[in-house]
């Protein structure tokens, strides 16, 4: 049995699934997955808290099935921030170098991130994480660790995101009132990239896109940091809407269909997958009838095409490189043929963001999704705080200055 202070816990509550991944540091640096646990997930619309008493019911199986699988009861856990409102802004901040001897201290560096950070925000709304990018030095660009160096001025460059301050508190009430305590709140595309960008991913520029049910939201990386984030009100309930109404079948029925035979990219389908049929039972009927795979996809692909415009003309108004192309995460990555569409309408390499299998160990069946991105990055996000200043999960500079600042602010402990 794990030894509880080394217990970690990504808690991912989406709005179709909650999702618990329960870890425990391994000697190699890795994660050891010990229990993992899913739910549906109800009281959430767009990420956004409806009804408490659901939300808490959903977390709570969750949680138990995890805890089950694990023999282990938790108290905490690291959670994700997600929602449609979410705003990203780069700023940059200037301060004098106070230290004796001119040498940056960490009081100096937090002084130039506030700095940054100060800007008016419209009423009810609250900065819910501040990113550093890079750091100058008396004009001198690209430090990502200033502490200890000399000089005189000290500038920040940092994405700032703001949000509505009912979100994060009522996720916060939910998580509590299902008896866990919140280490952390990561915001959900910062924590699918933990598990599944590589170093080179971030240096040289990618975007990773998230796709969940309702809500779709995206980090730019470059330089090692964040340098982009957008939020889009759609996701994977576009598709299974298309189908419910083209096919005069249910919400329910839709899903299924969108999961098991769904494709949005007609070219990848074989002349005999063309004249392959499934059965639907339209609403109201008991009768079935039989629909061609080529009908439904042709059902979904302008679907397809529509949303990831949006996103790739998000990524063309940001002006960032993305060198090492788009990285698709959460479960709507899973539909046939959308990374092929995306490679299409991005004109960019693109590919689907597995959890990395050189970060994991431990029971991993049916972990290796991109539904599981952000609850496992969750759980990484976690295991390498309470290991913070090791250096050993092996991750860039820039992100270890990010943990730091996160580690002073405590801001959701």
């Amino acid at each position: 049995m794990a030894n509880p202070t080394e217990q970690v816990v990504g808690l991912d509550i989406g709005t179709s699934r909650v999702r618990c991944v329960i870890g425990e540091p391994a000697e190699n640096g890795k994660l050891n997955v010990i229990g993992a646990g899913v739910a549906e997930s109800k009281g959430l619309r767009s990420g956004i808290v409806t009804t408490t008493k659901s939300v808490v019911e959903s977390i709570s199986k969750a949680v138990e099935e995890a805890e089950r699988v694990s023999g282990i009861e938790i108290d905490s856990a690291t959670v994700n921030l997600s929602g449609e409102h979410l705003q990203g802004e780069s700023k940059s901040g200037v301060v004098a170098v106070a230290g004796a001897g001119r040498e940056i201290s960490e009081d100096d560096v937090q002084r130039a991130i506030e700095s940054a950070s100060a800007m008016q925000l419209p009423a009810g709304w609250e900065i819910v994480d501040r990113l550093p990018q890079e750091f100058i030095i008396d004009g001198q660009d690209g430090i990502t660790e200033p502490i200890g160096m000399r000089g005189s001025r000290l500038e920040a460059l940092v994405h700032v995101v703001s949000s509505p301050s009912a979100a994060s508190q009522n996720i916060i009430k939910a998580v509590h009132n299902a008896g866990i305590q919140i280490e952390q709140m990561i915001l959900e595309p910062l924590a699918a990239s933990t598990g599944t960008l590589t170093d080179d991913d971030t240096e040289y520029g990618c975007a990773l896109v998230n796709m969940g049910s309702e809500i779709t939201s995206m980090m730019i990386f470059g330089r090692g940091a964040v340098q982009h984030t957008a939020v889009f009100p759609f996701g994977g309930m576009q598709f299974t809407k298309d189908i419910a109404t083209g096919l005069r079948v249910s919400i329910a029925d839709a899903e299924k269909i969108k999961r098991v035979t769904g494709c949005v990219a007609g070219f990848l389908l074989s002349d005999d997958e063309r004249k392959e049929v499934i059965e639907i039972t339209p609403v109201g009927r008991s009768e079935t009838r039989e629909l061609s795979k080529e009908i439904l996809t042709d059902i979904l692909q302008p679907r397809a095409v529509e949303l990831l415009q949006y996103i790739a003309q998000e990524v063309a108004n940001s002006g960032q490189q993305i060198s090492s192309g788009v990285i698709l995460t959460g479960g709507t990555a899973s539909i046939r043929g959308i990374v092929e569409v995306a490679e299409q309408v991005f004109d960019a390499p693109t590919r689907v963001g597995y959890p990395r299998e050189d970060l994991l160990e431990g029971l991993l069946d049916g972990l290796h999704s991109p539904e599981w991105a952000a609850a496992i990055g969750l759980a990484l996000t976690s295991m390498r705080a309470h290991s913070r200043g090791s250096d050993s999960s092996g991750r860039s500079t820039g992100r270890r200055v990010a943990e730091w600042f996160e580690s002073f602010t405590g801001k959701f402990k």
